[in-house]
């Protein structure tokens, strides 16, 4: 029986799959926070041509470039204009996420609890919370800085690990094992120093009940000092913070045949990122979008994880804005005209059959890493697929040469949802829900194989260079 990786190269060799996968493994190593995300993406996109818009001004689009904006620097639309684009052809897209569950610092996170200083947090998302627990931790986001008469935003994150959630001896816990369910508001609370140690070092707090003369004052001094030095600033300075706490273990390829990817946040950046090496691929100097009669596009969106329900979500109006700024034409109906011509996949990661829990998959319905790229469906539209979206889809993966997985959930279990229902519904646009499968969705730690990556860029390139030629061979409005 041939290896898994000799078995699940359809769409490259080893060497390319492996390569794919150390890039993607970098990005990672880059975006502990939504903010990181952008950012890089940010470099991404400017190295390949694209051209940096604002909202708030006027956009001049021309056929055959390429442009991008952004929003709360935690979402990010990247566009290429096809050369033969005109107001009312189509959008050829794929919708992402930034966001990963994970540990926020709360407005007020100084907190000291039997000697030690710790750190209030609040759970982000339905992260596996457990796995939280005995892991090195720092923090990574956004700080607002005064500088002047200017407010300005900055990017931070402190490249050592400062912070831990400690377990409860097995000896004081002895069913630990049995039922281990931590209270999120007790239990969770990362230590980041003794109050001893950062007394004799000069660490004084508030007193408990004393008003805080600035932002500063409501965050341990010790986490304070250490921002402000991060970023050169005093602490008055410091206006305030959105700081996602993440695991400092960077992520790697592993396993004894190179073929896993073990890494945090692989839910969502894998989609995020190969949608956008797909676009940046596909717009490059080959010529195939001289010829496009569409736009081209990724949304990455922030806060899927808790709902996409904020203005930099995918249940805000930001999409459609874009979208209609994009169709201004001679006629007031080119948006509409746009949308039955247009398709969204939306792309999330998928659940993987377990070895240890398959039971939790329906019979006919267990994803494999290395088989491929998975279509999600759901009866009940958790998931945004239909027999037409799907039909479109499996043509691009046959064009792709990148194989396809079905996955149903079992009738007895909940169901997830995407951003793709919601864009779906919003906009009327057919849509496919798909993802990569993985392993220990939600936990600091995830698991995926190194092929994902390779298969995913492809699918997606073939997807923004073919979609047009396919839309027009399908007989289904």
């Amino acid at each position: 029986m041939a290896a898994p990786m000799a078995q699940a190269t359809a769409a490259g060799t080893k060497e390319a799959i492996l390569s794919a996968a150390r890039k993607f493994v970098d990005f990672v190593n880059k975006c502990q926070s939504p903010f990181h995300v952008v950012e890089e993406c940010r470099t991404i996109l400017r190295a390949a041509g694209f051209s940096e818009l604002r909202e708030a001004d006027q956009w001049d689009i021309k056929p055959n470039n390429k442009y991008f904006v952004t929003r709360n620097q935690s979402t990010v639309v990247a566009f290429a204009v096809g050369g033969q684009y005109k107001p009312g052809n189509g959008f050829t897209i794929v919708g992402a996420h930034t966001d990963s569950p994970c540990l926020k610092v709360k407005p007020l996170s100084n907190k000291l609890k039997s000697g030690y200083q710790c750190v209030g947090v609040e759970c982000y998302g339905g992260g596996i919370w457990h796995t939280w627990f005995d892991r090195d931790l720092t923090v990574a986001g956004r700080v607002m800085v005064k500088n002047a008469d200017k407010i300005e935003h900055r990017l931070v994150r402190i490249d050592r690990p400062i912070l831990r959630v400690p377990n409860i001896a097995i000896h004081l816990m002895r069913d630990h094992n049995d039922k281990f369910g931590p209270n999120k508001e007790t239990n969770i609370v990362p230590v980041l120093s003794t109050a001893v140690q950062a007394q004799l070092e000069g660490y004084t707090s508030a007193k408990e009940g004393e008003e805080p003369k600035c932002q500063a004052d409501k965050h341990p001094p010790v986490l304070v000092t250490l921002l402000c030095k991060e970023l050169g600033i005093q602490p008055q300075d410091l206006l305030d913070f959105e700081l996602c706490l993440a695991d400092t273990q960077p992520a790697t390829i592993g396993g004894a045949l190179e073929e896993f990817l073990f890494s945090p946040r692989l839910d969502n950046l894998l989609s995020s990122y190969c949608a956008l090496q797909g676009l940046v691929e596909s717009s490059g100097d080959n010529g195939s979008l001289t010829s496009d009669p569409n736009i081209r596009l990724i949304a990455l969106y922030d806060n899927e994880e808790v709902g996409s329900e904020s203005a930099q979500g995918a249940a805000s109006m930001l999409t459609e804005h874009i979208l209609r700024r994009l169709s201004v034409g001679d006629r007031a109906t080119c948006f509409e005209e746009a949308i039955p011509k247009s398709f969204l996949l939306s792309a999330d990661q998928a659940h993987a059959v377990h070895p240890n829990y398959s039971e939790k998959h329906e019979d006919n319905h267990r994803p494999m890493l290395h088989k491929g790229i998975v279509i999600k469906f759901n009866a009940n539209q958790r998931y945004a697929t239909t027999a037409v979206s799907t039909s479109i889809l499996r043509e691009v993966g046959t064009r792709a040469n990148v194989p396809l997985q079905d996955f149903v959930v079992r009738n007895d279990s909940p169901c997830g949802s995407t951003i793709g229902p919601i864009l779906s519904a919003k906009l009327g646009m057919k849509t496919v829900d798909i993802g990569a499968p993985q392993l220990s969705m939600h936990s600091i730690r995830e698991m995926g194989c190194t092929s994902s990556v390779h298969q995913s860029i492809a699918l997606y390139k073939t997807y923004f260079q073919e979609y047009p030629s396919i839309y027009n061979n399908v007989n289904v409005e």
